[in-house]
């Protein structure tokens, strides 16, 4: 898992279907065209067990393919060996980031860094919104801040 690479990140949102699946695509992209990815491990999960084992929103799928980006991942859960194993742990939203915080804090060695993706954002948009209940232009608007917000990451890790 993650102990087996130099670097690794797990992007966080609520449901594991919007905002994370896109965010974990939109990174493995960017460091796959940089000839990067053997250094790193990327997955995403939800601080929810709702949507475990579905796939990602249809209109997530839509607007990453649109990018020439895609994905196979599978909703999950965070699990305790995240806390431990993971370098980094970035989520979307001070919702999610009190809930990461809560739960790091009933393990000893937490190792991650628990911080907003939006923290990296260029443009300071701090919150990743949920497009969940929006329209397919909510699915572009998170799409061009995980660009914006990974690859200001990848710079800071590299």
């Amino acid at each position: 898992m993650a102990a087996s690479s130099s670097k690794s990140v797990l992007f966080v949102c609520l449901g594991n279907i919007c905002r994370s699946p896109i965010a974990e695509a939109v990174f493995r992209k960017l460091v796959t065209d940089e000839g990067l990815l053997n250094q790193w491990t990327i997955d995403s999960a939800a601080t929810s067990d709702w949507n475990v084992g579905c796939s990602p929103d249809s209109r997530a799928l839509t607007c990453l393919k649109t990018h020439a980006t895609e994905t196979t991942h599978k909703a999950q859960q965070i699990t305790k060996d995240d806390f431990l194993e993971y370098d980094y742990i970035l989520c979307m939203d001070e919702s999610n980031l009190r809930e990461l915080k809560r739960k790091c804090s009933q393990f000893k060695n937490c190792k991650a860094n628990i911080e907003l993706l939006g923290s990296y954002d260029p443009q300071k948009r701090l919150i990743i919104e949920d497009p969940y209940y929006g329209k397919d232009e909510d699915f572009e608007t998170v799409y061009q801040q995980c660009v914006r917000c990974c690859k200001s990451f990848l710079e800071k890790c590299s």
